[in-house]
């Protein structure tokens, strides 16, 4: 029905958008001297932008930092080509240093992953500098330049770009 870039129904950015609501981990990839490089994490998605936890000593941090730039992808489990669906970006990576938005984005990574809590047992609301500590992480931002949605419920390899 759709071939690369086309669109594949007017309900294509909402499917996009359920599967991003649907699903928990995202997968970045990068590149660098050391080679290609990809690494999975769990994600909240808030105003256009995955927020996810990593050690700053990663070598997928290590690599967008230096090259400014990751892609990355996500998908809905399927047992057949058929129910294959996914989303396909190109963009950037950058530590938050907002304390705003830091706190806006643990609030909802707490709420959509539940079992962080048990790192604050004994405090039942944390600071900003508890959580990063307790994690050995900071937060950093996928934010999308080029999104495709990708879903064979519509043909092979049908897919379409996505802007919002």
């Amino acid at each position: 029905m759709a071939a690369d870039g086309k669109l594949i129904s007017q309900a294509g950015q909402e499917a996009a958008l359920g599967l991003i609501q649907a699903e928990s981990t995202l997968t970045l990839a990068t590149a660098g001297e050391s080679g290609p490089w990809s690494a999975p994490v769990y994600y909240v998605y808030l105003d256009s932008r995955f927020y996810f936890f990593s050690s700053p000593q990663s070598r997928h941090i290590l690599q967008t930092m230096a090259s400014g730039e990751a892609a990355a992808s996500l998908f809905h489990r399927a047992d057949s080509w058929q129910a294959i669906r996914g989303i396909q970006m190109k963009g950037t990576v950058d530590q938050v240093h907002s304390m705003g938005l830091s706190i806006k984005a643990i609030a909802l990574y707490l709420k959509r992953f539940p079992f962080t809590r048990q790192f604050f047992a004994d405090d039942p609301s944390p600071d900003l500098d508890a959580f990063f500590s307790r994690f050995k992480a900071r937060l950093y931002a996928f934010t999308p330049t080029q999104v495709y949605y990708m879903d064979n419920r519509f043909g092979f390899g049908a897919r379409q770009r996505i802007d919002w």
